[in-house]
């Protein structure tokens, strides 16, 4: 049974705030007037809703959306760790800064329409501004349907058109390009095996040497690995080993013959035992080559001209400092001066560098910025792949060699045959053989029968 309790504010004039039963038994305030019939009117109204069905607190709509947000909905809403830390990058980037002092009741579809007007102002991309509305409209959904808020703000509201972009599908001979400029027989072997497998980089890099039966060539997929901010981490680590891969299913399918052997020598080589890693952080680094050595000063030449004019010998301190020219032969002047200094004590060592915080998994930014990079400038690919377009021509080249749809569907752990088709397009021949077929009817080449 509800009741409104009198209390006497600063000003000394005399309130009434209304208190009712949820169903859990909570004592919750409905509000707080300035008359004792507006109070009871309040509570009885309350009461009637949870008799109603609707459970909602009438005061949880006037609450902020930050204080929904981070109180309500991020706490008890269940999302895959890399969602999570997604979501909440993008709503304190773009969404909390707009819509956070806003009360939840108060949001309506103009405000959403006002707030991708100003994304789009900002000079934010299309596919940004549709991510940041799906995050948003989750959200709203959410609150909806725990009936927070009695109308969904996002409903009708249209974002900029995203274009599609293709596939960057790489060709065998840039392929083999980047096989021979990688540094070492390891990081050769990752990319050997995620152009013949489709992996994606989480399920690659958490390869076990167990994962693979070596007499019938079978990769079975049953995790993947996920790189995070330790404050989205459970235990806060860097890296969470997920169960399941993407597609919630374990997946098994054959490699090619060579690409076992290979794998079989590798696990021989580094002594891998069936838990260890495939590619580890220390397997892919420690082998890598040693640089070229430098050529002599003389035979370098001199830099581009300066602002002021001047042009200096490569491979010098001058050209570092004074010609702010970055090749390897001038950093590598530079850095031997700054070694011979701290040497002599001249300048305050810098402290030790550590390698990246990992458990034994290989950072992809160590493999993208340290390995990848410069592989695909030796290589000369352009425009540069990123590691997941192996992924899209491993695919592409399925369907060019004549493999049915289904196959590379659960080749790749597709969850829609949709996703597969949109191969289709990027086969080398396609646009050949619809050419054909227009000059067979054309020209007449066609059998009239």
């Amino acid at each position: 049974m509800g009741q409104s309790r009198k209390r006497v504010g600063a000003d000394g004039k005399a309130r009434y705030t209304a208190y009712y039963d949820d169903l859990r038994g909570r004592r919750r305030s409905a509000g707080t007037y300035p008359s004792r019939k507006a109070a009871d009117h309040a509570w009885q109204t309350a009461e009637t809703d949870l008799r109603a069905g609707r459970p909602g607190d009438p005061a949880t709509g006037r609450i902020t959306f930050t204080n929904y947000v981070t109180q309500h909905w991020f706490p008890h809403h269940v999302l895959e760790p890399t969602t999570r830390e997604s979501y909440r990058y993008n709503l304190d980037k773009h969404i909390t800064p707009w819509f956070g002092p806003m009360k939840m009741a108060d949001i309506l579809p103009i405000h959403v329409r006002e707030w991708v007007s100003d994304l789009i102002h900002q000079g934010v991309t299309p596919a940004t501004i549709r991510h940041q509305k799906i995050i948003l409209s989750a959200i709203f959904t959410t609150a909806l349907n725990d009936y927070v808020i009695s109308l969904h703000p996002c409903k009708g509201v249209k974002t900029p058109t995203v274009p599609v972009k293709d596939y960057r599908i790489l060709t065998p001979d840039e392929i083999g390009r980047l096989l021979l400029a990688l540094p070492n027989d390891a990081a050769r072997l990752l990319v050997e095996v995620a152009i013949g497998s489709g992996l994606r980089w989480g399920e690659l890099i958490e390869l076990r040497a167990g994962d693979l039966h070596p007499a019938s060539g079978i990769l079975t997929v049953t995790r993947a690995v996920v790189e995070l901010n330790p404050h989205d981490h459970p235990t806060g680590d860097r890296f969470l080993i997920k169960p399941y891969p993407k597609s919630k299913r374990s997946r098994r399918f054959r490699l090619d013959p060579t690409l076992i052997t290979a794998i079989r020598d590798h696990v021989t080589q580094h002594q891998l035992g069936p838990d260890d890693l495939l590619f580890g952080y220390d397997t892919i680094t420690t082998t890598q080559l040693a640089p070229a050595p430098l050529a002599l000063v003389e035979d370098l030449g001199l830099t581009n001209a300066n602002p002021a004019g001047r042009r200096y010998r490569h491979g010098t301190l001058s050209a570092y400092t004074a010609g702010h020219c970055r090749c390897r032969h001038c950093r590598a002047a530079f850095a031997s001066y700054r070694a011979h200094r701290r040497l002599s004590g001249l300048d305050q060592p810098r402290s030790t560098r550590v390698g990246p915080a990992t458990d034994g998994h290989l950072p992809r930014n160590h493999w993208r910025t340290q390995i990848w990079y410069p592989t695909c400038a030796t290589a000369d690919l352009h425009p540069r792949p990123r590691m997941h377009d192996l992924r899209h021509s491993h695919a592409s080249w399925l369907l060019a060699g004549g493999a049915d749809l289904q196959t590379v569907r659960e080749r790749l752990g597709h969850q829609s045959i949709t996703t597969t088709e949109k191969y289709l397009h990027t086969l080398p021949t396609a646009d050949t053989t619809a050419l054909i077929a227009l000059n067979r009817i054309r020209h007449g080449h066609g059998n009239a029968s």
